[in-house]
């Protein structure tokens, strides 16, 4: 198939949904980063007539179009400013040369204001982006600050603002948060900022373990609140988006029907103290939350991730055979090769004949009861990222039942 005859395929099945492309010349490079709230209909663009020299300069030597979907436009536009940081393409120019186009700035002070800004007039300040479109940019933040509240306030007034009493500011003016702990918050913005949510959930998934150990079970909560805000965010694609999703996994896989139902599952536990199993219930791409199932683990005690797994494994789908229940189309489980044989073993003593996926922590290796090796999926491909948001959500719903058990015991109730 000729250069433009590949084109032409690959804008004709863009999705009609919110992302940034990427258009790359034949050896890869990245010469060019665009968003767009309809990919399906920009790209189209670009086939139509009456190019100006520079696109026109610009398709000729574009060899491929790589897409990457987010969950709405605003979201489409930090993703685009990150990438055109890292790659600087050469048809981007006129935006990383423009000081007219907004940035975010982060001030150099203990506790930082972040604000939005179209100069870089302060040495000791950190600047973000550029940014191609300035509401969108407010409506970014505002996302974030729901969750990650921050200063705004040019200086520290004597007393907490109404940003601080409806929890939009931690008010540093008042004593509320020290240097480290608002620190950290700026720390997870940039995160955003620059496109990296899903390295924030990963982080902030080891905070909420870390404070479980710990027994400091209201920061535990609070980085689970945040994870699942996080999450929601990511997930909010559209119906073509998340279609496009179950299409990449059936396809990498090598699923024979689509898998509409994804059952995710998760241990948690600290020693062997209150563990539990959790089971999340993915439909069409989207949380099905009536469906979630939490299991106290019965059968033993002690530490041994495998017999948890098998325990929860066992009851979930014996119980389903009893009453008769819709079986999901593919099983998700957090873990490596060891814990996918396991629940194959539980599956098979059932008579069940169900597809099985496994998710390395490290590596993020994906294990498949459908092939005899493991398989490395490229960064941020539909995919992984559902896989990614099953996994997340099943340790996000596993945390959250260890840590009402462990208040339980705690207060004697």
């Amino acid at each position: 198939m000729e250069k433009s005859q590949k084109l032409k395929a690959k804008i004709s099945s863009a999705p009609d949904s919110p992302g940034v492309y990427l258009m790359r010349d034949s050896l890869g490079k990245v010469l060019y980063v665009g968003k767009a709230n309809s990919l399906k209909k920009r790209l189209a663009n670009y086939l139509s007539k009456g190019l100006d020299s520079k696109t026109l300069a610009l398709m000729h030597k574009v060899a491929d179009i790589e897409l990457r979907l987010s969950p709405n436009q605003a979201m489409a536009l930090l993703l685009e400013a990150s990438l055109i940081h890292k790659f600087k393409p050469r048809y981007n120019i006129s935006l990383r040369d423009d000081k007219s186009f907004p940035l975010v700035k982060i001030s150099g002070e203990e506790f930082p204001v972040i604000s939005i800004t179209r100069k870089k007039d302060d040495p000791l300040s950190r600047y973000l982006g550029p940014y191609t479109n300035a509401k969108l940019l407010k409506n970014a933040l505002k996302i974030i600050r729901r969750s990650f509240a921050y200063r705004s306030c040019r200086s520290l007034p004597a007393k907490s603002c109404i940003y601080g009493r409806i929890n939009l500011c931690p008010a540093p003016c008042t004593g509320k948060i020290n240097y480290e702990e608002y620190g950290r918050i700026i720390d997870n913005i940039i995160l955003i900022l620059e496109g990296k949510a899903d390295l924030l959930i990963h982080k902030l998934s080891q905070l909420m373990q870390d404070k479980s150990r710990a027994g400091d079970f209201e920061e535990a909560a609070a980085a689970r609140d945040q994870i699942s805000t996080l999450a929601e965010l990511s997930a909010g694609l559209s119906g073509v988006n998340r279609r496009n999703e179950l299409e990449d996994l059936k396809n990498k896989l090598g699923l024979r029907k689509l898998p509409e139902r994804i059952e995710g599952f998760d241990i948690s536990n600290i020693s062997g103290k209150q563990a539990v199993g959790s089971m999340v219930s993915f439909y069409c791409g989207s949380p099905d939350k009536n469906n979630y199932r939490r299991f106290r683990i019965k059968s033993f005690q002690g530490v041994d991730d495998y017999r948890m797994l098998a325990e929860v494994v066992r009851r979930r789908y014996s119980r389903l055979i009893k009453e008769k229940g819709v079986l999901p189309d593919l099983l998700l489980i957090d873990g490596g090769r060891g814990h996918l044989v396991v629940a194959a073993k539980q599956l098979k003593e059932l008579g069940l004949n169900i597809p099985l996926a496994s998710i390395a922590k490290q590596e993020e290796r994906i294990y498949s009861s459908l092939k005899s090796r493991p398989l490395s999926f490229p960064k941020d491909i539909p995919a992984l990222n559902l896989i990614r948001r099953v996994r997340d959500e099943a340790h996000r719903f596993a945390v959250n039942y260890h840590l009402l058990l462990r208040r339980k015991e705690l207060i004697g109730r």
